[in-house]
């Protein structure tokens, strides 16, 4: 590779169509119905997909959360104390054109000390979201941040 170039490790569909279904699995599960969003390094949408009686909104958010991961390269949940009114991030979420989401659900994706995207997902609680993600990173063989 020539000098300056740099080389960079993204999520490929196939990998990112395998996180959908798995999420889908794991929403299926609890009796959830979800929207799911991958995006590469650049927080743009690999893929996605609204199960059927989810929100209208949830996809939306799903990506967002996948944009808020990958953006700050940490899971969305991280930012739920430190952007209460007073804490040390108020008014985090309206940064990015309003894109940033400050609630569990989105989750960076690494392969190894790589970041090559993140997952969203939108439709249960916060903690419902992210446990469908973390289940979906684990059923690929990829490990989630805690």
């Amino acid at each position: 590779m020539a000098e300056g170039i740099v080389d960079r490790a993204e999520i490929g569909l196939e990998l990112a169509l395998r996180l959908l279904e798995e999420v889908r699995r794991a929403a299926t599960v609890e009796s959830l119905a979800v929207a799911a969003a991958v995006v590469d390094p650049g927080g743009h949408i690999v893929a996605s997909a609204r199960m059927d009686g989810a929100a209208l909104g949830a996809m939306k958010l799903a990506v967002d959360k996948a944009y808020t991961a990958v953006l700050w390269q940490t899971p969305t949940g991280y930012f739920m104390g430190s952007t209460q009114p007073g804490g040390e991030d108020w008014g985090f979420n309206t940064t990015s054109d309003g894109r940033i989401v400050v609630y569990a659900g989105g989750l960076p994706v690494f392969d190894g000390d790589r970041l090559c995207g993140a997952l969203g997902v939108s439709g249960g609680t916060g903690e419902q979201d992210e446990q469908c993600a973390r289940l979906a990173l684990a059923a690929a063989g990829l490990a989630a941040l805690d």
